[in-house]
């Protein structure tokens, strides 16, 4: 069977502002919050902007890794992705303009697998080349280093 895909489709994503800091945020037929933390005025309830920004990052190096993985038949026992941010906040604090509010993300992915050196070399030249997150934040001018973890099982 042919599966006609289409290959631009609009992403529709609204947000109803609860408080100063709270936001609802409304996909399909889900419904999230944004929210800061306390010290910031907030009150808790949700990832800040800044961190659901980061986090989609992580969220979409897990999908396109597993992607690729199941694409190439490699079996992946575990995977776990760490991220650390350099974050210039002089333009949240409303101090001056940063043109590159992030300069540098470092990803450390940790995998279970017992996949060859060669397939391995696949899922890292991959990831950055199919993950649309990690497309865009480093075509603005960020940085972004991986670090594979293997763990043989």
């Amino acid at each position: 069977m042919n599966i006609n895909t289409k290959t631009l489709v609009r992403a529709k994503v609204s947000g109803i502002a609860e408080s100063h800091c709270l936001t609802l945020i409304k996909v399909r037929d889900l419904v999230d919050v944004s929210d800061e933390p306390a010290e910031r005025g907030g009150t808790n309830e949700g990832l800040a902007p800044t961190e659901l920004f980061l986090a989609s990052l992580v969220a979409c190096s897990n999908v396109i890794t597993h992607k690729i993985a199941k694409k190439n038949g490699i079996q992946l026992d575990s995977l776990e992705i760490l991220l650390d941010a350099g974050f210039n906040r002089l333009g949240v604090t409303l101090q001056e303009e940063v043109d590159l509010p992030f300069p540098d993300i470092k990803l450390r992915i940790e995998i279970s697998t017992d996949a060859s050196a060669e397939q391995l070399e696949i899922l890292k030249r991959d990831l950055p080349r199919f993950c649309p997150i990690a497309k865009m934040i480093e075509q603005a001018g960020t940085k972004i280093g991986t670090e594979w973890v293997v763990k043989r099982p």
